[in-house]
């Protein structure tokens, strides 16, 4: 394109790409248009009454943004819905709800009739403990079939679940127990990550001098090496032998809290994101039937870490609601070797694999066996932005469609992509809003743009599964989400629709950069850069100029085979050749690894601090390997 043509735009015009018959399920098609003709409300209750309810709702929807109550008069229970009305159904009683696999290769398979068994034991448990209605419980642990009862025992019982990242050091699990006012945690005695022993019970211990409302913990003997216990610790498998006769499911409001989610925000103080049991299952539930699907024989892999929160939306929450049989993994997809991800796919015939785009990247990166004898027929992805060479790489290897999905923590669900089987594909767009959405794209004022130009992503109506309040803080809530387009709740973030109705997410508002007063997302530039051959993975942040105000600056990861120099230079040349000369990088830097989350997720924030001071002081607990700063800071030296 010529230089300074707008290079989002340009991305916008990629082309529609027809599903093949093989990609096609016509069964949804009808369904899916019948949902689209509904008004938000009338969807909303259709999928309500795909639930089972104990009461039903007298209303709809009472409130608009930011006080909006859905269904009240209602009574439900998540775990009645995720895993009772499948475990009382002779026909799904004995099917498997979760295959588990541990990092050193045991593997574990619950059905939903044992599930329930566990789960039920486990709340019976927690109430003898004297965990009652709207208590928070904090879970500290991996992906573990724990994880999964330990959620589910909360929701049978009503109490608060929180789960913590199991990255976390003694202060971050601290700080979080205190904000939560959590009264028991359940924790793993430890983990394994890349082949080593994560102590989490230890860590526990520490921060336990933090928290002074902990009363009780419950310790999984993940390791097969627990010792002797603390006052106040109690034997997860103990307990759960001793209450075999369970305790029932409670009808609860759909509208109270069912889980907080500690989210990053501009303070040290924590924020804890509120969701709500009956918003949670309805949005949950859709996101799994719409972006995955559930099919006789699937086996579904929510490639992710169960402290992020698509973990529960796809998996805990969405899958089991479904009536899937969920795979669940505890330790990293490159240990042993980077051949684990096709050995778990095929030794559990996965069908549909959920993950951040950084997965297929290292799939790239890595090479390795190849596609051969795999079952899948579905990659969706989410978390960040999916440039369209990645997009391209996945669906042409694989065989299968690639679904881009985009949502947010606060939103609870994720709300615009390809519906499975049914929509048009396009490389890197998000597709079209799903059915009980409605959103906009506004100036800086708040006035609509039209199609094809970049502006800030508003939602302008409610939905059930936008979380309802910040714990304990209403005005931060508000003053959040709802202060600065009044009406209309802000994600914050950059976008544009493009002409046939493609939504674009370019990236966080204050990952835009301003160059010489011309405005850039970092998505436009990651994905020039990401196109050159030779590159397997590009992060770029902005930086202080004294002339410009700011500069970007680029942080790439190159493939094996790949000649630095040559990279290099075609790299920045592309740059300026498909954006313009004013988006210039100011530097390109080439590392062996990029700092990420567990999740896969590129901290920008921490490559930002490298490129503006030349080392990173912050925090570190949510990093997947710390080594990776020490390899950043050491290419700005090369």
């Amino acid at each position: 394109m010529a230089p300074g043509t707008d290079s989002a735009a340009q991305l916008a015009k990629n082309p529609l790409i027809p599903l093949p018959g093989h990609w096609q399920r016509i069964e949804r098609a009808d369904q899916l248009a019948r949902c689209r003709s509904m008004s938000i409300d009338e969807y909303w209750t259709w999928v309500a009454e795909q639930q089972r309810w104990s009461t039903p709702w007298t209303a709809v929807r009472e409130g608009g943004l930011g006080e909006a109550q859905f269904f009240t008069g209602g009574r439900l229970n998540i775990a009645d819905n995720c895993i009772d009305r499948w475990a009382e159904n002779p026909a799904t009683a004995d099917r498997p709800a979760v295959i588990w696999e541990g990092e050193p290769g045991d593997v574990r398979t619950y059905t939903y009739a044992q599930l329930r068994d566990e789960v039920s034991a486990l709340a019976a448990a927690l109430v003898d403990l004297g965990v009652g209605h709207g208590d928070v419980v904090a879970i500290y642990m991996p992906n573990l079939i724990e994880a999964f009862t330990a959620i589910h025992a909360c929701q049978r019982i009503g109490a608060i679940y929180t789960v913590l990242f199991s990255g976390f050091g003694p202060e971050a699990v601290a700080s979080r127990l205190q904000a939560a006012g959590a009264s028991t945690v359940i924790v793993a005695d430890g983990s394994y990550r890349r082949g080593k022993l994560v102590p989490l019970l230890a860590t526990l211990r520490e921060a336990r001098a933090g928290s002074p409302t902990v009363q009780h913990v419950i310790v999984v003997d993940r390791t097969g090496t627990l010792g002797a216990l603390q006052p106040g610790e109690h034997r997860y498998d103990e307990l759960v032998a001793a209450n075999k006769a369970g305790t029932d499911c409670v009808p609860l409001d759909p509208n109270e809290a069912a889980f907080l989610i500690f989210t990053s925000g501009t303070t040290a103080k924590p924020k804890g994101v509120v969701h709500s049991v009956g918003g949670f299952l309805l949005g949950t539930w859709a996101n799994a039937h719409w972006q995955v699907g559930c099919e006789e024989g699937d086996v579904y892999w929510c490639a992710a870490d169960v402290g992020w929160l698509t973990f529960p939306i796809q998996a805990v929450v969405g899958g089991l609601a479904c009536g899937m049989t969920l795979l669940c993994f505890e330790g990293a997809l490159d240990t042993p070797t980077t051949d684990r991800f096709y050995e778990i796919c095929r030794r559990h015939a996965v069908t549909k694999v959920l993950a951040a785009p950084t997965l297929a990247r290292m799939l790239r990166k890595f090479g390795g066996p190849g596609p051969e004898g795999l079952s899948l027929k579905l990659f969706t992805m989410q978390g960040e932005p999916l440039d369209p060479e990645t997009f391209t790489w996945t669906s042409d290897t694989f065989d299968a469609p690639v679904v881009n999905a985009y949502g947010q923590t606060e939103t609870g669900s994720t709300w615009c992509y390809p519906v499975y089987g049914v929509d048009d594909l396009k490389a890197g767009s998000l597709g079209r809003v799903l059915p009980g959405h409605a959103f906009d794209i506004v100036d800086d004022d708040g006035v609509s743009v039209p199609a094809g130009t970049k502006g800030n992503l508003v939602l302008t109506d409610p939905f059930p599964t936008m979380c309802r309040t910040v714990w304990q803080d209403p005005d931060r809530y508000h003053e959040a989400y709802f202060a600065r387009f009044p009406g209309r709740y802000a994600t914050n973030d950059e976008a544009l629709i493009d002409e046939d109705g493609h939504l674009w997410v370019l990236g966080r508002s204050d990952d835009v950069i301003n160059v010489a007063a011309h405005r850039i997302s970092t998505m436009e530039i990651e994905a020039t850069i990401g196109a050159t051959p030779g590159v397997a993975e590009v992060a770029v942040v902005g930086v202080p100029d004294d002339t410009k105000g700011t500069v970007p600056v680029a942080f790439a990861v190159l493939r094996p085979d790949a000649d630095e120099p040559t990279v290099r230079a075609a790299a920045e040349a592309a740059v300026v050749r498909e954006i313009g000369g004013y988006a210039r990088l100011g530097n390109l830097y080439v590392a062996k690894a990029l700092p990420k989350t567990r999740t896969g997720k590129t901290m920008r924030r921490v490559l930002r601090e490298i490129a503006a001071t030349g080392d990173y002081t912050g925090d570190t607990s949510a990093m997947e390997d710390p080594a990776a700063i020490a390899a950043v800071c050491e290419s700005l030296q090369g």
